[in-house]
């Protein structure tokens, strides 16, 4: 070979592997996530296991706290040892509209959770639309602005979710024009697949949020249809990791790829089956999972 074909050969060859390591860039680069929620055993082989298999935040639960050796303090040192970030601390449940006799004492919980988010470390507390049948619908915003403001005051920040039987935001549309006028900084959305699928909404409906007020996704899948009824008995027990079901995941990818979303992408798995297995190949199961939906996602907008 000569000079000339070398170089030519060398430089279509130095193209080539430009090209394939720009179409194997990831879709959604952001931090990789894992909820604890599907893991067994204490929360601190929660967090090893989650570190080892290679995500790179978790979200973490009261009870993980409340568990956990030296508390809110032995959490932090924890991950701060092992170098894994939290996406949030959860779960803020039923506060937005909350009734009169019930709102000082959910007050008082947002207070409490919001000092141990940034006790822990967390920079968001996760809030869900309330399932309270009596929520009222005339507090809900007055609600949600008094707690941003609150977690503002703590450098913090408030995801918001639409849960598929929440009372009055059971949509991520719905969830998404409660909080759109609410501080940007400090206000942002909870994408959730099994919330935005079961209900029969689309990825479409994410075109009109900013990406930058996702502040988080997580996904699961599911075997097929769930009647309304179902809707929380198979979200809290029966959820499955992605590519184990039935939903349309990669367009979802695709979607938030579109919109510039590079916010945290992970997993929320409520799976009772696997949850008592080991948490350490169910930690390495679920990246796998999530990695071969990413993988998917960007062969498909290719």
């Amino acid at each position: 070979m000569n000079r000339r074909s070398f170089l030519a050969t060398g430089i279509g060859l130095g193209l080539g592997l430009a090209v394939g390591r720009a179409s194997a860039a990831p879709l959604l680069p952001g931090p990789s996530f894992i909820n604890t929620v599907l893991l067994g055993g204490s929360p601190e082989q929660k967090l090893r296991a989650a570190r080892a298999a290679g995500f790179d935040q978790v979200e973490l639960w009261t009870t993980d706290v409340a568990r956990a050796e030296g508390g809110a303090a032995g959490v932090r040192a924890l991950v701060t040892e092992i170098g894994l970030g939290l996406t949030d601390y959860q779960v803020l449940l039923d506060f937005d509209g909350a009734p009169g006799d019930k709102r000082a004492a959910k007050r008082a919980e947002a207070l409490t959770m919001l000092d141990t988010a940034a006790a822990v470390g967390a920079s968001t507390l996760l809030a869900p639309a309330s399932t309270d049948p009596d929520c009222d619908p005339a507090r809900i915003t007055e609600d949600l602005v008094w707690l941003v403001d609150e977690a503002r005051r703590r450098g913090l920040r408030i995801a918001y979710e639409g849960l598929a039987w929440s009372t009055v935001n059971p949509s991520h549309a719905g969830a998404w024009a409660t909080i759109r006028n609410l501080d940007p900084r400090h206000a942002g959305l909870v994408v959730d697949s099994y919330h935005l699928f079961v209900r029969g909404e689309t990825p479409a409906i994410l075109g009109d949020v900013p990406p930058e007020r996702i502040f988080l996704v997580q996904f699961s899948d599911i075997p097929g249809p769930v009647q309304p009824s179902d809707y929380r008995e198979v979200a809290r027990h029966a959820r499955l990791l992605p590519g184990d079901g039935r939903l349309p995941l990669s367009g979802l990818v695709g979607k938030l790829s579109a919109i510039g979303y590079r916010g945290p992408v992970g997993l929320e798995v409520f799976n009772d089956r696997l949850k008592g297995e080991s948490p350490e190949t169910v930690a390495k199961q679920a990246f796998g999972a999530l990695q071969k939906l990413l993988s998917e996602g960007a062969n498909a907008a290719r």
